[in-house]
């Protein structure tokens, strides 16, 4: 369990540099796997992780909790494949920063606040900036990507039911075995050459290690910390993320611009207020 005296930006840093991890394994194998394939193995990949780690005894999961679950996991299945199809078609950057507008939706929703509504604004910007500011896009991967961030979206909303109704990861374990399982028709006809390639298998799975069952377990536990609207907002981070990955990793040093895109988004996730979350339900759902 996560220690409650780290605060929520740096359980969210962490999640992001877990999932920047993944993103680039997954990037490297796009020459010979599918988008859709690699999609569909890294949630896989995670499902198996997590589904050892937790153990969640189905029983306890029915009705309207099931029901729950299963769209919270076949949303996040089907973001992180309309993500690879949109970023194997227009520019990362791009692609992270139109994505970002289901979450910016949601947190201006629930935006109560002068000062919360300067802090998403501070932050929407730096994100628009540190994506680039031309935005012309190839139609399909428009289409993906903007599938992506309303399935990121539902993601939020849904997620945050299914991170109270437990205080461990069966929920999220449960939820990504049946997005595989919607998955499969999907990404399974593509994916011939990867069962006979150990090493592309291992890396598509690898993937989802990092990516979903790090990644998301993370968010799982932010969720129950903050309010819908500040985890939104710290959604934020991933960009900046991104940016400091590659300068430290890679040595892509900002621009100037991307500096100021960077001081944007911490400036908004620094002056939101730190209230209490708002979407606590019963543990047994």
């Amino acid at each position: 369990m996560a220690n409650r005296r780290i605060p929520a930006e740096g359980l969210f840093a962490l999640s992001a540099v877990s999932q920047y991890i993944g993103a680039a394994i997954a990037v490297s194998v796009f020459d010979d796997v599918a988008p859709q394939t690699v999609g569909w193995l890294r949630v896989v990949g995670a499902a198996i992780t997590l589904s050892l780690i937790a153990r969640p005894r189905l029983r306890e999961w029915r009705g309207r909790r099931l029901a729950g679950v299963a769209m919270f996991g076949i949303a996040t299945a089907a973001m992180n494949t309309f993500f690879y199809l949109a970023i194997d078609r227009i520019d990362l950057g791009k692609s992270v920063a139109i994505e970002f507008i289901g979450p910016i939706l949601v947190a201006a929703v629930a935006t109560r606040s002068a000062r919360n509504g300067a802090a998403l604004i501070a932050a929407a910007s730096g994100v628009v900036v540190l994506g680039g500011l031309e935005f012309g896009v190839e139609t399909t991967g428009l289409i993906f990507i903007l599938a992506s961030s309303a399935c990121w979206a539902i993601y939020i909303l849904v997620g945050a039911r299914v991170a109270v109704a437990t205080d461990r990861l069966d929920g999220l374990a449960v939820g990504l075995v049946i997005g595989a399982v919607v998955l499969t028709p999907l990404g399974a006809p593509s994916s011939g050459s990867v069962w006979t390639t150990p090493a592309l298998l291992l890396a598509c799975l690898v993937t989802g290690v990092f990516s979903n069952a790090i990644g998301y377990g993370i968010d799982q536990y932010v969720l129950r910390r903050v309010s819908i609207r500040r985890f939104s907002l710290l959604l934020a981070m991933l960009p900046v993320t991104a940016v400091l990955v590659g300068w430290v990793l890679l040595s892509q040093r900002p621009t100037g611009i991307e500096f100021v895109g960077i001081a944007a988004v911490l400036a908004g996730v620094s002056i939101q207020d730190r209230e209490e979350p708002a979407h606590r339900v019963p543990a047994t759902g």
